[in-house]
């Protein structure tokens, strides 16, 4: 799962993007306008943007430009109809990690997706194990010692979202913004409800939690097997 930003104004094509990788399992938001994309960049952590290059208010290059000067370290995509290599060039220095030309496949782009994650050590791997647990992304599917385990959507990304950084500790702040849509009106109470009730399902008896609380700090993965605790 990444959390992504698609930045274009056709609205047809918004939306069969934000379709087809939402059946990809990714979290994915939406901005038609220049400013908005660049303020949604500047305030929330997304992994993957989707940036048109013609956008009202603001072009996607200068978005680009004053986002890396910022420091973001989003990956970046830029979709545009201009196919000349000097377009490309223009974005490929201000910071572009890929170009993308339209009209284009909607599998091409999810494989671009794909690709920029790997660049950004962000895994992408289909099927996840941490000590009795099989996380299927795709089926979003929950093995606990080969039995079904039951999680709510938001549960299921935060699990995911945990077991794919294994050694970070995460403040709820850093989950809310990473795990949930950035126009959430969630509270910080309801990451750490999510939390206990991802152990009520999870945890073994007798056996460290699932998810570590790090006191003062936040959150982690619990040691797996054979991991000092």
């Amino acid at each position: 799962m990444a959390k992504i930003l698609v930045v274009e104004d056709e609205t047809d094509l918004v939306g069969l993007v934000k379709g087809w990788l939402e059946r990809e399992h990714h979290l994915v938001e939406t901005a038609c306008d220049g400013l908005e994309a660049l303020i949604r960049m500047e305030t929330n952590k997304y992994d993957v943007v989707l940036l048109d290059m013609m956008l009202p208010s603001l072009d996607g290059l200068e978005i680009l430009k004053r986002y890396r000067r910022g420091g973001g370290a989003a990956g970046v995509i830029m979709i545009t109809a201009r196919s000349h290599v000097d377009d490309k060039e223009l974005g490929l220095d201000a910071g572009a990690d890929d170009y993308l030309t339209k009209p284009f496949q909607l599998k091409e782009l999810a494989a671009r997706v794909r690709a920029v994650l790997r660049r950004n050590h962000v895994p992408t791997s289909d099927v996840l194990r941490f000590r009795d647990l099989v996380i299927d992304p795709h089926e979003f599917k929950v093995l606990k010692g080969g039995k079904d385990v039951h999680l709510l959507p938001k549960e299921f990304r935060l699990l995911e979202f945990l077991v794919r950084h294994p050694h970070q500790v995460f403040s709820a702040d850093e989950l809310l913004s990473s795990v949930w849509e950035s126009d959430t009106d969630a509270l910080l109470d309801t990451v750490r409800g999510h939390i206990t009730r991802l152990r009520k399902k999870l945890d073994s008896e007798g056996e460290p939690s699932i998810i570590a609380t790090v006191y003062g700090v936040g959150y982690k993965l619990g040691p797996d097997e054979g991991e000092p605790r």
